[in-house]
Order: C-alpha cells, then structure tokens, then sequence
C-alpha cells in the first residue's frame, strides 16, 4: 500500500510562513509527478499546485501564484510546499498525492492520497 504522509501544518497569522513536507517511499514517489490539493470546510478538494518527476516543473493555482512554492528533493525521497504571505482564505487541510501527469488538476487521476495535514490562519 503506498502511503504518502504530510507534516508542518498548524496555526501561523496572516501574512506569515509555513512550510509542508510530503514523505513516501521512492517506489511511491519514482516518476510520479506530486500534486498538493486542499479542502476548506463544507468546500470541495482544489488544486493548489504541482510538480514534475525531475523537480524542474512547477505549476499552481492562480489563488497561490507567487506565494507558494513546491519543491522536491528525490534523493530524500520528499515534496514540500512553501507557503508565504498566506490568507485566511489559505485556511483548508492540505493533502500531497502522486498524480498521473503533468500538469495535472484533476481529482480522479490521483494514484495515491495523502492523510492531509492541518493548515489554519487567523486574521
């Protein structure tokens, strides 16, 4: 069962930072592309950004455009999400899934899920 499993969630003020990570095993990772969504309550799952096997492409959401960032080492077999000058609207638990393909926004090409982690701003 491939797992991937989030971390570095947790409550920061508006305008603040907070970095994701997303662990798995390089077999759950090994030339996937690695999507982060996220669901705010009584919404449904949205895209926030994604990332290539290789790690030299990126794309996102126009909602996060130029404040988040996702990054990937697979030596370290990790993905991580970089998330500055963030909003109360950015309040939603985050989840990483590897995904076919690239660039890739929809729901049902995820392979695996992550269990999500966390992320709420105050204003």
């Amino acid at each position: 069962q491939e797992q991937l499993v989030e971390s570095g969630g947790g409550l920061v003020q508006a305008g603040g930072s907070l970095k994701l990570s997303c662990a798995a095993s390089r077999r759950t990772f090994e030339n996937y592309a690695v999507d982060w969504f996220r669901q705010a309550p009584g919404k449904e799952r949205e895209f926030v950004a994604a990332i290539n096997w290789s790690g030299d492409s990126t794309y996102y959401a126009d909602s996060v455009k130029g404040r988040f960032t996702v990054s990937r080492d697979n030596a370290k077999n990790m993905v991580y999400l970089q998330m500055n000058n963030v909003k109360p609207e950015d309040t939603a638990v985050y989840y990483c899934a590897t995904i076919l393909g690239f660039p890739q926004t929809f729901l049902t090409r995820v392979r695996s899920w992550g269990l999500g982690t966390q992320v709420t701003v105050s204003s």
